[in-house]
């Protein structure tokens, strides 16, 4: 299993919508920041979405990623046939062997049926490209519902983005959910979070952490996965919470970045290096 960062490790410096920083991040920052890290693996995904890019912006990108020897994954949501399709043409590309598909869209959310019939009509593709499709627990659909999804398709290519905490919003832990989904899981997002009672005692609330500093069980999830030798690539990703301006919370999101990975580098987990 290979470590990498994502887009969302920076999502506040690339910028969210109503709130962008003065010098939004860009891919060939991300590109930086891998190498700086001393990693090999970066993971775009729908923040900074590649199908709006010009051709000459993915000639650029694919160039930088060959000449400083990176491998691209690519991510993306809102799985219509169509949109797909594109993605698996721009995973093609720049030559990304790993595309992570979020189901569920605005205004778009289908049935297992209507995923499954979707997915049937271009896993021809993914096994000519050699691209592995991975479909991101993303609050809506339920552990077993996913799992089932890719029992019913039965591909090699088709498995699942188990993201450490987005199943809180379908009420479900994480524990539980690694149970069901780490047979298929084909790449992880490790995302830390801690979770605390309001003052009022009336519910709680999930607030990211840098990783190592709240509730995620690592050392249980990575051998867990690891086990079933589907998972190629483990992907840090963060929900900093915003501080008083967004160049303040954009300084605080590289912070967090700096003491998460140096905290992945040093557990007792062996990192694939290539």
């Amino acid at each position: 299993m290979r470590l990498g960062i994502s887009s969302f490790t920076y999502g506040w410096a690339i910028g969210v919508e109503g709130n962008m920083p003065s010098l939004p991040m860009t891919e060939l920052d991300l590109i930086q920041q891998t190498l700086h890290f001393g990693l090999s693996c970066l993971q775009i995904g729908d923040n900074l979405p590649l199908h709006t890019f010009s051709q000459e912006r993915l000639n650029h990108l694919k160039k930088q990623l060959a000449d400083n020897q990176i491998r691209i994954e690519v991510g993306a949501r809102r799985m219509t046939a169509e949109h797909l399709m594109t993605y698996i043409e721009i995973a093609r590309f720049l030559n990304a062997s790993l595309l992570r598909f979020v189901i569920d869209g605005e205004n778009y959310e289908p049935d297992s049926e209507e995923i499954i019939s979707i997915i049937r009509r271009i896993l021809p593709l993914l096994t000519q490209y050699q691209i592995t499709l991975g479909i991101e627990n993303h609050d809506r659909l339920r552990a077993k519902e996913l799992a089932s999804i890719v029992k019913k398709i039965d591909s090699d290519k088709v498995g699942i983005c188990l993201d450490c905490v987005n199943s809180m919003g379908a009420g479900e832990g994480l524990e539980y959910v690694a149970e069901i989904l780490a047979p298929y899981t084909v790449n992880l997002h490790i995302k830390d979070f801690i979770v605390r009672r309001l003052p009022h005692k009336m519910g709680f609330t999930v607030e990211g952490v840098p990783a190592g500093k709240g509730m995620i069980q690592l050392d249980f999830l990575l051998e867990k996965i690891k086990a079933f030798q589907r998972c190629k690539s483990a992907i840090l990703e963060q929900w900093v919470v915003p501080d008083k301006d967004i160049d303040s919370t954009v300084k605080k999101e590289k912070i967090w970045a700096e003491e998460s990975i140096q905290y992945l580098q040093t557990i007792s987990y062996s990192w694939d290096e290539c």
